[in-house]
């Protein structure tokens, strides 16, 4: 395991998250969606991975209540596919099992280096094309039962009484 535990507004992961495409505000303090999130950096620090865990209400895309990875950025910790499938494990050992809707990550093709098949690195992880939101970027998603073991984060204590 390559990820340790962060939080939204860990200061050792704010440059990663600025550099992100979709960063709203860069140098702001916190750089994730509100709601329920496990936020993960390598301890090399040249990884940032965020998921979030919306309620359903507040969702507007197709898979209301599904787990998000709403930033992914990787600046040389390692094979990206293998670092995605770790934090999946990593977020499951975080949130417990995973939503019947999965996960889903949404790649803006514009935004991304130029390649044959943007999202190259989840679809080498397992992950599967779902399609195209409204707004043109490419929806990706992980289905509950190929996500794989639990396995912690660097640094992560399980609550005993959730």
């Amino acid at each position: 395991m390559r990820w340790k535990i962060s939080h939204r507004a860990d200061p050792r992961a704010l440059p990663l998250a600025d550099r992100h495409y979709n960063r709203q505000k860069p140098g702001t303090p916190q750089f994730v969606p509100p709601g329920r999130c496990v936020v993960l950096l390598t301890e090399c620090e040249r990884a940032l991975w965020v998921t979030s865990w919306p309620r359903s209400e507040y969702v507007m895309h197709r898979c209301p209540g599904a787990w998000i990875c709403s930033c992914f950025r990787n600046e040389g910790a390692g094979l990206s596919s293998d670092l995605i499938r770790e934090a999946v494990a990593a977020t499951r050992a975080v949130f417990g099992e995973p939503p019947p809707e999965g996960f889903v990550t949404f790649v803006n093709r514009n935004k991304v280096r130029r390649k044959r098949d943007p999202g190259r690195c989840y679809l080498r992880a397992g992950w599967s094309l779902a399609g195209k939101t409204k707004g043109g970027l490419i929806a990706l998603t992980l289905a509950a039962d190929n996500m794989g073991a639990p396995d912690p984060p660097i640094g992560f204590t399980p609550q005993l009484f959730p």
